[in-house]
Protein backbone atom coordinates (compact mmCIF):
# COMPACT_ATOMS: atom_id res chain seq x y z
CA UNK A 1 0.00 0.00 0.00
CA UNK A 2 1.25 3.52 -1.21
CA UNK A 3 1.15 6.49 1.21
CA UNK A 4 -1.39 9.15 -0.07
CA UNK A 5 0.64 12.52 -0.26
CA UNK A 6 -0.65 15.25 1.62
CA UNK A 7 -1.96 18.21 -0.66
CA UNK A 8 0.34 21.53 -0.99
CA UNK A 9 3.32 19.60 0.71
CA UNK A 10 6.20 18.34 -1.22
CA UNK A 11 9.39 16.42 -0.34
CA UNK A 12 12.51 17.30 -2.00
CA UNK A 13 14.50 13.61 -2.94
CA UNK A 14 18.06 14.72 -2.44
CA UNK A 15 17.91 16.58 0.33
CA UNK A 16 14.81 15.78 2.55
CA UNK A 17 13.80 19.22 3.22
CA UNK A 18 9.67 18.98 3.46
CA UNK A 19 8.20 22.03 2.28
CA UNK A 20 4.56 23.72 1.64
CA UNK A 21 4.60 24.37 -2.37
CA UNK A 22 1.27 27.04 -2.48
CA UNK A 23 2.97 29.40 0.41
CA UNK A 24 5.88 31.50 1.01
CA UNK A 25 6.26 33.22 3.94
CA UNK A 26 5.95 36.72 3.29
CA UNK A 27 9.04 39.12 4.36
CA UNK A 28 8.07 41.24 7.32
CA UNK A 29 11.52 43.14 7.03
CA UNK A 30 12.22 43.12 10.86
CA UNK A 31 8.91 45.18 11.82
CA UNK A 32 6.62 41.90 12.98
CA UNK A 33 7.29 42.57 16.53
CA UNK A 34 7.67 46.03 16.21
CA UNK A 35 4.22 46.55 14.68
CA UNK A 36 2.57 44.05 17.25
CA UNK A 37 3.48 45.55 20.08
CA UNK A 38 2.71 48.82 18.66
CA UNK A 39 -0.68 47.70 17.97
CA UNK A 40 -0.80 46.14 21.61
CA UNK A 41 -0.36 49.06 22.94
CA UNK A 42 -2.97 50.65 21.30
CA UNK A 43 -5.30 48.41 22.76
CA UNK A 44 -4.16 49.12 26.03
CA UNK A 45 -4.36 52.94 25.20
CA UNK A 46 -8.15 52.33 24.19
CA UNK A 47 -9.02 49.72 26.72
CA UNK A 48 -7.52 52.34 28.91
CA UNK A 49 -9.79 54.91 27.63
CA UNK A 50 -12.90 53.28 28.41
CA UNK A 51 -12.18 52.35 31.76
CA UNK A 52 -11.18 55.93 32.80
CA UNK A 53 -14.35 57.07 30.61
CA UNK A 54 -16.81 54.38 33.10
CA UNK A 55 -15.09 55.49 36.15
CA UNK A 56 -16.26 59.09 35.09
CA UNK A 57 -19.49 57.78 34.90
CA UNK A 58 -19.61 55.70 37.77
CA UNK A 59 -18.12 58.56 39.71
CA UNK A 60 -20.81 60.91 39.15
CA UNK A 61 -23.71 58.93 38.84
CA UNK A 62 -24.47 58.40 35.29
CA UNK A 63 -23.32 54.54 35.29
CA UNK A 64 -26.19 52.28 35.64
CA UNK A 65 -24.23 49.02 36.63
CA UNK A 66 -20.91 49.60 38.28
CA UNK A 67 -19.61 46.02 36.67
CA UNK A 68 -19.26 47.88 33.83
CA UNK A 69 -17.08 49.89 34.76
CA UNK A 70 -15.16 47.36 37.31
CA UNK A 71 -15.00 44.78 34.22
CA UNK A 72 -13.39 47.46 31.98
CA UNK A 73 -10.65 48.41 34.48
CA UNK A 74 -9.74 44.81 34.96
CA UNK A 75 -9.07 44.51 31.40
CA UNK A 76 -7.52 47.40 30.86
CA UNK A 77 -4.79 46.00 34.08
CA UNK A 78 -4.35 42.58 32.94
CA UNK A 79 -4.10 44.04 29.18
CA UNK A 80 -1.05 46.26 30.38
CA UNK A 81 0.67 44.05 32.39
CA UNK A 82 0.70 41.32 29.54
CA UNK A 83 1.95 44.30 27.18
CA UNK A 84 4.69 45.07 29.40
CA UNK A 85 5.66 41.09 30.04
CA UNK A 86 5.98 40.94 26.85
CA UNK A 87 8.10 43.83 26.31
CA UNK A 88 10.75 42.60 28.93
CA UNK A 89 10.85 39.22 27.79
CA UNK A 90 11.84 40.60 24.53
CA UNK A 91 14.59 43.01 26.01
CA UNK A 92 15.77 40.16 28.03
CA UNK A 93 15.58 38.14 24.69
CA UNK A 94 17.78 41.09 23.45
CA UNK A 95 20.58 41.42 26.02
CA UNK A 96 20.93 37.46 26.19
CA UNK A 97 21.35 37.73 22.39
CA UNK A 98 23.74 40.32 23.27
CA UNK A 99 25.90 38.34 25.57
CA UNK A 100 26.88 35.62 22.71
CA UNK A 101 30.37 35.16 21.84
CA UNK A 102 30.91 34.25 18.53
Amino acid sequence: MSPTPIIGVQATAATGYVHNAGQVPAATGGTGFGAALAGALDNVQALSSDAKTLAVQAVTGNLDDIHNATIAAARAQVTLELVAAVRNKGVDAFNEIMRMQA
